[in-house]
This record gives C-alpha cells, sequence and structure tokens, in this order.
C-alpha cells in the first residue's frame, strides 16, 4: 500500500491552517446560537461507561484474574452545536507510582463544533480513526475475551492521540472522519510489538512534525458496512538526521444477517529509514531492535447466532482466523524475527443475559514460524457491560 502524504514542512503550518479554521468557525456557530438560553442547554450527562474483568490460562502457566478495564464517559452540551465528550480508563484495578501495575488515561477528551450535517469541526483527545476496534471496543460489541491480535499489535489500539480535525455524513451512506495528530516516537517501536509503544498519547506530545488521519465508511445498508483507513506521519524527530516517515492503509468489511456475522481487516504499515533507525537505536541503548519496514496483518471471523430469540436467550459461536507478522519485511541487512510472524485460531461463545452484557469464553491457539518457541493455548473467560 502507498500514500503520499505532505512534505514534513508543510505539515506545522497545516495545523496552524486548521487551528485558524477552528477558531472562525466556533464563531460562525457562536454567531448562530439564538439570543437568551436555549431551553435543555447547558446540560451534563448522561454518564455512560463500560467495564470487562478475565480469567486467562496459558498452557504451563498458572492462570490469572483480572480487572481489565474501569472506563467512565461524561459528556456535556453548551448548546445544540457545541458538545464536549469525555472518557476515562482505568487498567488493571489500580496505578501505583512509576510500577506497570496499572494504567490511568484519558482516551477521550474533545469539543465538537457542529455546523452541518456534512462538516463538523473536532479538536482535543481523539481516538484516531483506524480500523473495527479502535473506536468502538465496547466488549458487546466484539466477539473474544480480548481484542483481536491484529487490532493491538498491527493497529495499536486503544490508540488516541491530541489533535484536530474534520467529520460528517456525506448521505447515500458515506461518512468521514479526518485529523491531524501528534505523530508516533519511532524510538518506542519494537521487533514484538511494532509501533504499538511509539503512540505519545497526548501528554507533552512532541509535534515537530504532525501526522494525518483519516476513514471513509460506505454503508449500503443495514445488513453492509466497508471502511478504509490511512495514517502517515514523520516519526523521527528525537533523532536528527533521521528520515522515519510512517504509513499505515487498513480495509475492513462487516455483514449481518439474522444470524450470521462475518467481519475481515487488513492493515498494514510501512516504516521508511529502518536501517538508520535500527542503527540509532543499537547507539542509543546497546542492542539492536531488529524493527522491519513493513508489518502487515488480516482476520477474518463469522458468527453465528445459536440462539436468537433475545436477551436472555441470546447466544452466538465464533471463530476467527489471524495472521500478523511484525517482521513482515526487513530492511537490507537484517533478518526477520520468524516468532513474530505468528497466526492464532480463536474459537468461542458470547452470551447475552442482556443486550448490554457480554458473558465470554473462548479458546486461543497461538502459532509462530519459529522452530525454538512453542505454540502457545489459552483459555480465556470475561464478563463485559456497557451501560
Amino acid at each position: 500500500m502507498t500514500f503520499e502524504w505532505p512534505k514534513r514542512a508543510g505539515r506545522s503550518s497545516a495545523l496552524l491552517t486548521l487551528a485558524f479554521a477552528i477558531l472562525v468557525s466556533t464563531s460562525s456557530v457562536a454567531a448562530q446560537q439564538p439570543a437568551g438560553v436555549e431551553p435543555g442547554f447547558p446540560s451534563t450527562g448522561p454518564i455512560s461507561g463500560y467495564m470487562d474483568f478475565h480469567f486467562n490460562k496459558a498452557d504451563g502457566e498458572a492462570g490469572t484474574l483480572d480487572f481489565h478495564r474501569f472506563v467512565l464517559l461524561f459528556t456535556h452540551s453548551f448548546s445544540p452545536r457545541v458538545r464536549f465528550v469525555s472518557e476515562l480508563e482505568l487498567e488493571h484495578a489500580f496505578v501505583e507510582g512509576l510500577e506497570e501495575a496499572g494504567e490511568l488515561e484519558l482516551e477521550q477528551a474533545y469539543l465538537d463544533f457542529l455546523l452541518s450535517r456534512r462538516f463538523n469541526l473536532r479538536a482535543g483527545m481523539l481516538l484516531v480513526p483506524m480500523g473495527i476496534i479502535n473506536e468502538r471496543h465496547e466488549p458487546p460489541v466484539f466477539n473474544g475475551v480480548e481484542r483481536p491480535f491484529v487490532d493491538t499489535v498491527i493497529i495499536p489500539t486503544t490508540w488516541f492521540e491530541a489533535g484536530a480535525g474534520v467529520h460528517g455524513d456525506l448521505g447515500r451512506g458515506f461518512r468521514y472522519r479526518a485529523y491531524a495528530l501528534a505523530p508516533l516516537n519511532a524510538l518506542e517501536f519494537t521487533a514484538e510489538k511494532g509501533i504499538r509503544g511509539g503512540r505519545q498519547k497526548g501528554s507533552q506530545a512532541n509535534v515537530r512534525n504532525v501526522a494525518f488521519a483519516g476513514r471513509l465508511e460506505y454503508r449500503s445498508s443495514r445488513h453492509l458496512t466497508i471502511g478504509a483507513s490511512a495514517w502517515g506521519g514523520d516519526s523521527s524527530f528525537s533523532v536528527p538526521r533521521l528520515d522515519t516517515s510512517v504509513r499505515i492503509g487498513e480495509v475492513d468489511a462487516r455483514y449481518r444477517t439474522d444470524r450470521l456475522e462475518l467481519r475481515a481487516q487488513a492493515a498494514q504499515v510501512g516504516i521508511d529509514d529502518a536501517a538508520r533507525l535500527n542503527d540509532a537505536m543499537a547507539r542509543l541503548t546497546g542492542v539492536s531492535p531488529n524493527i522491519a519496514r513493513s508489518l502487515r496483518g488480516f482476520y477474518g471471523e463469522a458468527a453465528y447466532r445459536i440462539w436468537n430469540a433475545g436477551a436472555p436467550r441470546d447466544l452466538v459461536g465464533f471463530v476467527r482466523y489471524e495472521n500478523f507478522d511484525t517482521q513482515y519485511r526487513m530492511p537490507v541487512g537484517f533478518v526477520p524475527l520468524k516468532e513474530f510472524d505468528r497466526e492464532a485460531w480463536v474459537f468461542g461463545i458470547t452470551y447475552f443475559p442482556d443486550p448490554d452484557i457480554a458473558v465470554k469464553a473462548d479458546y486461543v491457539r497461538l502459532q509462530n514460524q519459529s522452530g525454538l518457541v512453542p505454540t502457545r493455548q489459552i483459555v480465556n473467560v470475561g464478563l463485559g457491560w456497557w451501560f
């Protein structure tokens, strides 16, 4: 997949142009508001959220019980045309000092300036519009106790950054989102998890160079949804004279009938100047990270409603095949680590005692192409809900 993006010198000016556009448009929004206080505004709420906790047991290892996520979402409408949306997430039950016991993350905190159906402005902490799961990852909306591997290793869900952009509904089934965001930090890339560690998460993010992300979705009917996403940005701001631009392309499709649901997704990551990036990181740390110049992953999933009488008589069985490789194409002079060329079969069920509560169980067989690292077999049980 090949994408062309604005040259580095123009990216910061593009962000300034977008900021100016937001200032002008917000004044336009204010001018459209009627004098006085409109009935029902301002208003706060509702408060919503989602939670999930899991039991995970890999062969040869002790089982673990983890309250994985506790998430609260707050909204406030200043007027019919200006609203605030936020999402605060606590992972693994608690956060203790600098230890990796848990995380407290601000995943969303943005203002929407609603100008029209086709064109609206958004600024703040944003979810990157990439793939099926990153923007909609509440437990009842996907099968499996854990999120798909492709959506955690190739697309680093949950991926959020500070930025601004536009969104809207074009009609005839088309919707779009396009944002200017903080880029990834290439010094945090790894052979095993690819670009995941490079997320800056809006924390004093370096924006010497701005990244751009966009997504277009087409819904032909209530049965079929097709989407395509792209991301691009220079990610080597921490190392002088290094030109590590990153490009991501993704396509996905979902189809649903009365009992059957199918979904598929494919994503590929390109990393420019990967050889020099490996050399620079080797000089800094003493060890080469063996970062690839290309990563790719895809999956296909089929789910069938075995019990289709509505909650609490609602049971889904599913199977998913995933293939993901963070060492897909290597720069000249580097050899791929085959243990990171992986595939997984996931078999499971999801029971809905209520439409907003999911009781899940699955079996995962995770293989790799190395002759040294054994196949992992994992049993997961989980409970998730949203409100």
